[in-house]
């Protein structure tokens, strides 16, 4: 596998990432955005609905015969959160052009298909079309109300929030649903726009190879429109460290409580400086071999589930637990003891040489999918240095113990979120 890069000018990046191993390719583009309250939830709705419909393809029976006729090619759409930042992609895939039986390339078909979307969306009078809208944001809500419903989701959102509160971090990648229930045509139009016009933005390719002159065309779609104040995308600020440790508790009707802990950390910011904060956070709670599910889970029963997940970008663990109410303060007390042992060093050389192992083995499976690897890439655009995943797994393998404990001794409890069931049920 390899990668190239282009500049394709205006703020946009084109990157190629060579593989072999598929029959298929991926293209996608990525648009980077400032995370603001006014925004959030108008930019979370733009991918989905400029892959639903456009000018030429006003409803989806139109589009989905156009992808029948690029061998059955798949649209997606998506919005995620990195760092400070919105990511919206929107994204092909479809079969090699070595495969198809036309003389034209499909891959620039498809390119040409989903830049119409993105460039020709069904507006009218400057405002997006009210089906259209409404379809949208009833799907965007629901997928809220899902996140609401899964309390494991919602009690880290609710920890998020809390922790960072009146800061970007803090907000929804979709918005609430009250932000989504507001947005108007008109709103939504204005957010396009806005987008178009200030976003970083990258087109990535995954695949065998990359047709003749893919870039350039691209590179001249973008070079027509007015581009200023473009976002710079390396501006995440580090989580500061709390003099005084929050507690929120919430009660609601449920069986199972939710016991999840925010810490902050010094390490902060690209691969250079994160690997050992990576490794520290999976022996203290990633697999079974960690601190957290060999003892908090399994030795002493305290909690159904253990689990710790960094955001390195952010400089910010959270330690994610379901728990008995009586036993909320226990596993508190517990959790933050393992983190003490593994700042002591007191880990096992097993946990660590299983840590590492996994890890690595971990960074082997995103070549098995193209949209792995898309996301893999397209979630590195901060870092100085772009690492394959394989060269990413040699960097793993050289992080020492010393590392591992120095990362550790940066972490500090910041912030503590307790769902809870209500008394007599």
């Amino acid at each position: 596998m390899s990668i190239k890069t282009a500049d394709l000018g205006n703020g946009v990046k084109g990157v190629f990432i060579k593989n072999d191993r598929f029959k298929t390719t991926l293209v996608s583009f990525n648009f980077y955005l400032p995370l603001k309250k006014e925004t959030v939830a108008s930019f979370g709705l733009l991918p989905f609905i400029l892959t639903s419909c456009s000018k030429k393809y006003p409803d989806f029976s139109r589009l989905n015969y156009k992808l029948c006729k690029l061998y059955g090619a798949r649209l997606d759409a998506s919005t995620e959160k990195y760092g400070d930042y919105q990511l919206l992609k929107m994204t092909v895939s479809l079969i090699n052009d070595r495969y198809s039986l036309d003389e034209e390339s499909l891959i620039k078909r498809a390119c040409e298909l989903l830049l119409g979307l993105i460039f020709e969306p069904n507006t009218e009078n400057g405002a997006f079309l009210e089906p259209d809208l409404e379809r949208e944001k009833r799907k965007a809500i629901e997928h809220i109300k899902g996140e609401i419903a899964e309390k494991r989701v919602y009690a880290k959102n609710r920890l998020i929030s809390e922790m960072y509160k009146d800061e970007p971090y803090g907000l929804s990648k979709c918005g609430t649903i009250e932000q989504v229930s507001g947005i108007t045509g008109e709103e939504l139009y204005s957010a396009w726009e806005k987008c178009l016009s200030s976003a970083y933005i990258t087109v990535q390719v995954v695949g065998s190879a990359i047709p003749q002159g893919l870039f350039d065309d691209i590179a001249e779609k973008f070079s027509s429109l007015s581009r200023n104040d473009i976002t710079d995308c390396k501006g995440t600020t580090p989580t500061v460290e709390c003099k005084e440790v929050n507690t929120v508790t919430e009660k609601m009707a449920v069986n199972q409580g939710k016991l999840v802990m925010g810490f902050s950390c010094e390490a902060q910011g690209d691969d250079d400086k994160t690997l050992p904060l990576m490794v520290m956070t999976d022996i203290f709670g990633g697999g079974p071999y960690s601190r957290l599910f060999s003892n908090v889970r399994e030795k002493m029963s305290l909690c159904y589930y253990c689990s710790a997940a960094a955001s390195r970008i952010k400089g910010m663990i959270t330690v994610s637990s379901g728990v008995e109410a009586e036993n909320a303060d226990k596993a508190q007390k517990e959790i933050l003891n393992q983190l003490e042992i593994v700042k002591r060093g007191e880990f096992t050389d097993n946990e660590f040489e299983s840590s590492i192992k996994s890890i690595c083995d971990s960074f082997k499976t995103y070549s098995d999918s193209l949209n792995s690897l898309d996301l893999w890439y397209a979630l590195k655009v901060h870092n100085e240095n772009i690492y394959s995943p394989e060269e990413m797994a040699e960097k793993v393998a050289n992080v020492t113990r010393e590392d591992v404990i120095n990362a550790a001794k940066g972490v500090k409890l910041h912030t503590v979120y307790k769902l809870l069931p209500k008394e007599n049920g």
